[in-house]
């Protein structure tokens, strides 16, 4: 998994993994949640995906729009 850049110093994200049609997200908490286009849409994880390789805004695009659309807990 690639380090999150955090560029806003405060984000609860750690890491991510970025595949086709998924993207793996590891938080500060311990976790590793992964969301698909089936679990969240299309949409939301290419914005995610853009968010992560920004480094910024990931884990506020999650708690506002795909918190439990995750389609499983990796880790």
């Amino acid at each position: 998994m690639e380090k999150y850049a955090n560029t806003n110093g405060n984000s609860g994200v750690l890491s991510y993994e970025i595949g086709n049609n998924y993207i793996w997200v590891g938080f500060t908490t311990g976790g590793i949640y992964e969301y698909t286009y089936t679990s969240a849409g299309r949409e939301h994880i290419e914005n995610m995906k853009t968010r992560a390789q920004l480094g910024s805004g990931l884990n506020s695009y999650i708690m506002k729009y795909v918190k439990k659309k995750y389609s499983r807990i990796i880790k």
